[in-house]
Formats: structure tokens, C-alpha cells, sequence
């Protein structure tokens, strides 16, 4: 067998991005596999929306508050050791949800496992910095994000069939151990240097380093600089849109279609799984669509900035018209296509947001991320007391549920303003090659 010619580069970056998609899928899969069990958790203890949202919002609240310590450490210490820990953490967490006796446990459990799942997009997009040249740095997210949705889109569909087979308790066993096995292997194979990986040789490394800096330590975050600068801000309140937006749907969904649509919980299992696949679609697209602007673009900002404005209006528009359709089936396929619209834009957030961290990447990828659980707690506390207030008002069913999804439309206006009005700025630190390009 012929040995390998030293001067073709190796291809263990692309090996990465499949531990990468594995990394987001599972993610998704743990985090999403909830919105299925909203139903028979609140049957069997008795609970009403708004405390089923305490519950959702336990997770995002300890969510954002570990975000930006954990992209810290990652920016110290190495993301190889701090992604393994996150999902060993977040997998037995998942694990001892089922073994939940009543609020305060579901609360508890479910603040911990959000404190676990914390800092693995900053831990990811440090790696993505690391391991990839400018030009693949749409292409790589939007892969990996494609894989949490599409993770995210079988979490109702297999959630249903494992709770109908087997329980919800048992149900959230068994997700939990996927995570486990993720971790271990990856734990075996990556390393943080892609110079120290047996399976990079010198040419790959070029590819990898191409224009850009040697790997240097990060020194102190300049917080001051971060909390005011512009790019940051407008970065931030995007992902508070997005969030608050798909939180709907990753919290809620499942159980508007029970509960508004009047459909079993199987019907609305795979309903919601209709939903979420545009998100995967919309994240894959996006991931092409990023590296196609920074090749061809004269000015790659302006157009991911014509591109999220527009996509996130477009989402507006097809939930507008998909909250006003009779046939729970075209509802989907609307959402559907409004997940897809707005998902579009978040390879494009990823590689601006990259480069406005800079060499901080970790913390204020952490940041930026986090600041979405303002959003998302927002979207599940918003539900639950909604729902609950127009049952007090003695609205059921449809006149229930439908009202509170103009305020969605509204949250996606909002969110293609911010995109529109986005300028990048420079952290203090970032010149010349540190800034990576803003492309």
C-alpha cells in the first residue's frame, strides 16, 4: 500500500466536523425531547402552564448564566476537556429527569442540566477558530447547526414513540445516554492544537493557519470594551430575537397542537418534527450560502446584513399566514417554512460573530449566545402565562393559543431591524490578522 504524499493536506478537519454535528445533534436531541414530555409530566403532577414553564425556564436561565464562565474555560484551558465534562454533564443530568417527584425536583434538575449544557457553541466556535480557515467557517456551523436541528426535529417524533413504549421517565434514560458515548470518544480523538493531532500533517496545518495568526494566549477579556461596543450589542439582540422566537417551538409546540389543534400526542409529535426540520434546512442552506459571500461579495457584512433583515421578514410573514390556517397540516409546513426562513441567517450570525470576538472568542461568543436565554426565558414564561390567563378569561382551544403568535411575528420584525442596522467594531485588541476578517 502506497504511503501517503506529505504534500497533499490530510483531512482530519473534516473528520472534526462530523464529532462537531455529533456534539449539536446530541445537544438538541436532550434539549428539545422536553417539549414532548410537557403533557404527561403535567398529568401525572398535576401542574399548570405557567409552572411548566418555570420548569423550561430553569434550564435557560442556568443556561445564559454558565455561557460566558464555560467559554471562558475553554478559552484557558482547552475546549477538549471542557466539551467533554459539558456533556457528561448535561447527559446524566438529562438521565435523572426522570427520576423527577414534582416541581422543585423538575426545577432543580432541569437548572443543572442547563448549567451543563453551557459553553458548548463557545467551546464549538473556539474549535471552529482553531481548526478551519476563513473560508470554511460558514460552510463548518452551518453543518454542525444543521445537525442540532435536525437533532432538534427527531427529539418530538422519538420522544413520543419512546413515551408512549416505555414512559417519560424512562424516555429521558435513554437519551442520556447517547451523550455519554459522544464524550468518550471525543475525548480519544481531538485535540486542541490541530499541530499536536497525529492525523494533521504539515500541509493540512497550512491550509488550517492560512493568513492568520499564531495561537497565542488570549490575555484578559477587556470588559468594558465588550459591554459598549456596538457589534456586540446589535450581535446580542439579534440572538434575543431568534431566541425568543424559536423558543416557541422548542418549549410549546408539541402541546399547542394537543391542546389548540386538538390532535393525539403521536399526530403532534411528528407535527412539530415538521416544524423543526425547516430549521435544518434553513441552517444547511445558510452554511453554503455564508462561504458563497465570502468568496464572491465585495462587502460580505453588507450583504449578511440585507440577507438576515430579509430572511427574518419573510419568517414573519409565513407565521403570520400559518397561525390562520384551519388545516393543522399547513400550519406545519408554514412554520416550517419560517423556521427555514430565519434559520438561513445563523451561519451568517456565526461568522460575524466569530470574528467580533476575536482572540476573546470563547467569552464573548459566550456572551452574545447567552444573552439569547433573555429571549428564551421571555418566550417560555410568555406562554405558559398567556395560555393560562385566557383559560382564566375562559377562552379554550384555538382562542387560547392563536393570539399569542402575533407577538412572535412581532419579535421577528424587530429581529430584521437588528440585522439591518449591524456595523462590525473592532475590539480593542483586534488588528490586522487578529481581526480574522470580517467576512
Amino acid at each position: 500500500m502506497p504511503s501517503p504524499d506529505p504534500d497533499r493536506p490530510t483531512r482530519a478537519r473534516f473528520v472534526l466536523v462530523a464529532w462537531l454535528c455529533g456534539l449539536s445533534a446530541v445537544l438538541y436531541l436532550d434539549r428539545i425531547c422536553m417539549s414532548q414530555a410537557v403533557k404527561p409530566i403535567q398529568e401525572e403532577f398535576g401542574l399548570r402552564n405557567e409552572e411548566m414553564s418555570y420548569v423550561m425556564m430553569a434550564f435557560t436561565l442556568a443556561y445564559g448564566l454558565f455561557e460566558i464562565p464555560t467559554g471562558r474555560l475553554g478559552d484557558r484551558f482547552g475546549s477538549r476537556a471542557v466539551l467533554t465534562r459539558i456533556v457528561v454533564w448535561w447527559s446524566v443530568f438529562t438521565a435523572l429527569t426522570g427520576a423527577a417527584t414534582g416541581l422543585l425536583s423538575l426545577v432543580a434538575i432541569r437548572f443543572l442540566f442547563g448549567a451543563g449544557e453551557a459553553g458548548a457553541f463557545p467551546n464549538a466556535a473556539r474549535v471552529v477558530r482553531r481548526w478551519f480557515p476563513v473560508g470554511e467557517r460558514g460552510r463548518v456551523p452551518g453543518l454542525m447547526l444543521t445537525a442540532s436541528q435536525l437533532g432538534g426535529m427527531l427529539a418530538p417524533v422519538l420522544a413520543a414513540y419512546l413515551i408512549h413504549a416505555v414512559g417519560w421517565r424512562w424516555a429521558f434514560a435513554a437519551f442520556g445516554l447517547v451523550g455519554v458515548a459522544w464524550a468518550v470518544g471525543f475525548w480519544v480523538w481531538f485535540r486542541d492544537d490541530p499541530a499536536e493531532h497525529p492525523g494533521v500533517n504539515a500541509a493540512e496545518l497550512e491550509v488550517i493557519r492560512a493568513g492568520l495568526p499564531p495561537p497565542a494566549d488570549p490575555g484578559p477579556v477587556p470588559w468594558r470594551a465588550v459591554l459598549t461596543n456596538r457589534g456586540v450589542l446589535v450581535l446580542s439582540s439579534i440572538m434575543v430575537f431568534g431566541a425568543f422566537y424559536t423558543y416557541l417551538f422548542y418549549s410549546w409546540f408539541p402541546r399547542y397542537l394537543t391542546a389548540a389543534r386538538g390532535l393525539h400526542d403521536l399526530a403532534a409529535g411528528r407535527l412539530a418534527s415538521v416544524a423543526i426540520s425547516g430549521s435544518a434546512v434553513g441552517v444547511f442552506l445558510g452554511g453554503f450560502v455564508s462561504d458563497r459571500i465570502t468568496r464572491v461579495s465585495a462587502d460580505p457584512v453588507r450583504a449578511r446584513r440585507y440577507l438576515g433583515g430579509g430572511c427574518f421578514l419573510t419568517a414573519a410573514g409565513c407565521l403570520f399566514a400559518g397561525v390562520r390556517c384551519d388545516d393543522p397540516a399547513a400550519v406545519a409546513w408554514l412554520f416550517a417554512a419560517a423556521m427555514c426562513a430565519m434559520h438561513v441567517t445563523v451561519p451568517n450570525w456565526w461568522s460575524m460573530a466569530i470574528p467580533q470576538g476575536g482572540r476573546h472568542v470563547g467569552s464573548v461568543f459566550g456572551l452574545m449566545n447567552g444573552l439569547g436565554v433573555l429571549g428564551a426565558m421571555a418566550s417560555q414564561w410568555f406562554v405558559g402565562a398567556f395560555t393560562d390567563r385566557q383559560a382564566r378569561l375562559g377562552y379554550a382551544g384555538r382562542a387560547q393559543w392563536d393570539p399569542l403568535f402575533d407577538v412572535y411575528v412581532g419579535a421577528l420584525v424587530l429581529g430584521g431591524l437588528a440585522w439591518l442596522s449591524y456595523r462590525p467594531r473592532p475590539l480593542p485588541e483586534q488588528s490586522g490578522a487578529d481581526a480574522d476578517r470580517h467576512a
